[in-house]
């Protein structure tokens, strides 16, 4: 069964070896610090949670020694709940997202399952590609099974579904993936866009780039437009003016077809002041790299680009998101609310600028 907060995750573990009689009567328990390294978690957090033990009389703490197993007395009665578990089965997480193309799509389905499975839960899977009546079906469809919380990733509109809404304001366990809602408080789990962003564009600044192209969609969803603040904040932190003639916007409805390339191509093609492009996401960025090349001004010699996630370009520096991170606090924040705890906040996660290797 999961437990949640994580001081109750270590509890539980250390009660179930004891159970299972991997741990007996006078074994040591590990350090608050060992046991903070092994979980990734503050000292605080596993201060707590031997603290617990020692009031349910399951470990002893002896002053300048550490924490011992305090005796055979309770192992039945650990043992007799742990037998049980199983029988009461395994619950279900819906997970919506909107493609599967992409690796950073497939790394959060893969996390999520990874992350839901070590908790007990099996994860019911949909894809919407991209639309937003199959996202509000879905959402439909997982109420009517009886999922016990969802996560959505979700499609790329100038809104989002009212359906999402809805289940924000009925308190329903929800996380959102990769996005937030800016006016309705809700758990969401997102990368760092508007650093990431600005420590990409400033990298190009402090080569000596001032004519930086910013490729991206319309500004339809906080990535977007976190992303966009961040291209912004670079320019600013330095005082230097921000052209937003070399901003080229590519609408929604093209975004995913071979016009946005030609609408890429085209503004290259009549912006050849440009010495370095800042794109969105890596599709931008093969677009960009592709029509770079076809007008004869190749990466990174004439064109220097850069880019959110990894495009496999060579020569294209990217900034990198901790996937594995944000799926793992995606559930961690899904089980909070199914335990019956409801404090809805944004969980940032840190990104890092990798430099792309460029070929002799």
């Amino acid at each position: 069964m999961p437990s949640l907060p994580l001081y109750k995750q270590i509890q539980n573990d250390i009660k179930k070896m004891y159970a299972e009689g991997i741990l007996r009567g006078g074994d040591r328990i590990p350090s608050e610090k060992e046991l903070a390294d092994q979980y990734n978690v503050s000292q605080i957090t596993s201060k707590n949670a031997l603290i617990g033990l020692m009031e349910e009389g399951i470990v002893v703490r002896i002053k300048g020694k550490g924490t011992f197993v305090k005796g055979d007395s309770s192992r039945q009665k650990l043992h007799s709940y742990y037998n049980a578990q199983p029988a009461q089965g395994r619950g279900t997480i819906g997970l919506i997202v909107p493609m599967l193309k992409n690796r950073v799509e497939q790394q959060f389905v893969d996390g999520i399952e990874y992350y839901a499975n070590q908790a007990g839960y099996d994860i019911m899977l949909r894809i919407t590609r991209e639309s937003q009546e199959e996202e509000a079906r879905a959402i439909e469809a997982f109420l009517q099974k009886g999922v016990q919380g969802m996560i959505i990733f979700p499609v790329e509109e100038e809104n989002y579904n009212e359906s999402i809404l809805r289940l924000s304001l009925e308190k329903k366990p929800l996380v959102l993936l990769d996005r937030f809602l800016k006016e309705i408080r809700t758990y969401s789990v997102s990368s760092d866009n508007v650093n990431g962003a600005c420590a990409a564009v400033d990298e190009l600044l402090e080569e000596g780039h001032q004519a930086i192209a910013f490729v991206t969609p319309e500004n339809t969803n906080s990535a977007t437009d976190e992303r966009s603040q961040g291209f912004e904040k670079a320019f600013q932190q330095r005082g230097i003016p921000i052209d937003k003639n070399l901003w080229c916007v590519i609408p929604l409805r093209t975004l995913h077809s071979e016009e946005a390339y030609g609408q890429i191509f085209e503004f290259l093609q009549q912006k050849p002041e440009i010495t370095a492009v800042f794109t969105v996401n890596t599709m931008l960025a093969k677009f960009t790299y592709k029509a770079a090349k076809q007008l004869g001004r190749a990466v990174p010699d004439h064109i220097k680009l850069v880019t959110f996630d990894s495009p496999e370009l060579e020569n294209v520096s990217w900034v990198q998101q901790n996937e594995q991170e944000m799926c793992r606090q995606t559930l961690q924040l899904l089980l909070e609310q199914m335990q019956g705890t409801y404090e809805p906040r944004r969980f940032v996660v840190p990104v890092t600028l990798i430099k792309g290797i460029h070929s002799s």
